[in-house]
């Protein structure tokens, strides 16, 4: 619950009206891994639910370590890498795996907007 409200927290801060700092840019850049994150534990979720919802790992068990694998995953899936080492397979896998391409694609390009359209608002003379 305190990683949402943070995470709400931070998003209003990087939105809000005003000139762009580089806390505002950090704000962002965490935003963007924290998302990561959420879909690294939705993967966690989905692969203890259905041993091989994935290819590429071994079945997540009481074997946390291979979590580790599921944030690579999250990560380079995020980014739209997809080097294909690990696949989803599970149609909740899969879907999650489009949510977050999507999102990963999204927010970088909303975020850029929004804060160059900030940069231009704070330096036109009123």
């Amino acid at each position: 619950m305190t990683g949402l409200t943070l995470g709400i927290v931070v998003g209003r801060a990087v939105l809000a009206p005003g000139r762009v700092t580089y806390h505002r840019i950090v704000g962002a850049i965490l935003l963007y891994l924290a998302i990561g994150l959420i879909f690294v534990a939705l993967f966690c979720f989905v692969a203890l639910a259905a041993p091989h919802a994935f290819t590429g790992i071994e079945p997540l068990r009481d074997n946390l370590t291979i979590a580790s694998d599921l944030i690579y995953f999250s990560f380079v899936n995020l980014t739209s890498v997809g080097y294909g080492d690990i696949v989803p397979l599970n149609p909740y896998a899969r879907g999650l795996a489009n949510i977050e391409a999507i999102i990963g694609q999204l927010y970088p390009a909303t975020l850029l907007a929004r804060l160059v359209t900030l940069q231009f608002e704070a330096n036109r003379p009123h």
